[in-house]
């Protein structure tokens, strides 16, 4: 099957050509013959942070919850993600992380992320504190047995913190540093340790100084960090997007934080155990603080596109840079490897997606 684009992602470049898919492989890419070709083929959209999608929460999901969220998730042109689940009890992360699919007819579902519960009691955010835990690898352990953890958020300067990293790596989980209050040493001897990436930068973490750069000046410098970044108006200003991308273009990682909202509208949801407000694009808790976004990632694409970032590099941001977190065999588009495809048309807009070469969205 040919896809009748005009054009392909691949390693980082557009090539010109149209892309052919033969047992949910990619099989050729760059054919030139036939006429009538309109859009761009790139990979699928990996997104690291969905809490929820649809009108569905991941934290009280089951299997027909995750597959009405996975259909709305295709509609957006993300073919794989880490359902996140934010601070709570014990018993309550346990049941969520049980409940995660290994498969599901919709988008690839790479494991769990879990965000919290050892993070920085001064920069919990929405999170809420009476779920916060100190490190505990006695802990850790009982929750990587409930369920395929792929990603953990963690404070890494509270005590104990630098040995659950160890603890993470051993049991090939990806650590990322988030909800803190860590210093640029303090980071600095987290990323040394094997931490790869920072959550939702600049969000939740002691803030940028001059003289105290913190955890966000010190991953913004190394070139083995991976950053990133709630493109949604809301979260960080376009200034502050666009200086992300000229220290650590081709290290950026979009992300969505999405929440219950994403794709429903204006309205009242559930973000785990904290009630959410939707309006005007926005998701706040009770207290006025940012809960998540409403924001998909072919929107997050088109932003950072419209920050003046190259159309390569802006779809890289969503594709092959978040699966590097998770050493995930996805995110690009090579020969014999899965058409996990979205189309988009000469806006930028979801034209058609593949799943394993299965077509899921069609215009």
């Amino acid at each position: 099957m040919r896809l009748g684009v005009e054009a392909a992602l691949v390693d980082g470049r557009l090539v010109r050509g149209d892309v052919e898919v033969n047992d949910g492989l990619v099989a050729r890419y760059g054919i030139r013959r036939g006429n009538g070709r309109r859009g761009l083929a790139a990979p699928g959209f990996v997104d690291l942070q969905v809490n929820g999608f649809g009108g569905v929460d991941f934290a009280t999901a089951d299997a027909a919850a995750y597959e009405r969220a996975g259909e709305a998730l295709l509609e957006t042109g993300v073919t794989a993600y880490l359902p996140t689940f934010i601070t709570a009890p014990e018993e309550a992360l346990v049941a969520a992380l049980r409940e995660v699919p290994r498969a599901t007819p919709g988008p690839r579902v790479l494991g769990a992320h879990v965000e919290g519960p050892f993070l920085a009691a001064a920069r919990m955010g929405t999170h809420l504190l009476e779920g916060r835990r100190d490190p505990d690898v006695a802990l850790l352990e009982r929750l990587l047995a409930a369920g395929p953890v792929r990603l953990v958020t963690l404070a890494p300067e509270l005590p104990g913190a630098l040995e659950l990293i160890d603890v993470l790596g051993s049991h090939g989980v990806a650590v990322s540093c988030g909800h803190t209050e860590a210093t640029a040493e303090e980071a600095e001897a987290a990323f040394d340790r094997g931490a790869l990436t920072v959550t939702h930068l600049f969000n939740a973490m002691r803030p940028f100084r001059h003289r105290d750069p913190g955890i966000a000046g010190a991953a913004l410098v190394r070139d083995d960090v991976i950053v990133q970044l709630i493109l949604d108006g809301h979260h960080v200003a376009p200034e502050t997007a666009l200086l992300v991308w000229r220290a650590a273009g081709g290290r950026l990682a979009l992300v969505t934080d999405a929440m219950a909202g994403a794709a429903q509208g204006d309205g009242r949801y559930r973000l785990g155990d904290v009630e959410v407000e939707v309006r005007g694009g926005s998701a706040r808790s009770a207290e006025d603080v940012l809960a998540g976004s409403v924001l998909t990632m072919d929107q997050a694409v088109r932003n950072l596109h419209a920050l003046g970032v190259p159309l390569a590099e802006a779809l890289g941001a969503a594709t092959a840079v978040p699966a590097r977190v998770v050493g995930a065999d996805v995110g690009s588009l090579r020969r014999g490897g899965p058409a996990d495809v979205v189309v988009l048309d000469d806006n930028l807009e979801v034209a058609r997606v593949l799943v394993g070469g299965e077509e899921r969205v069609a215009a």
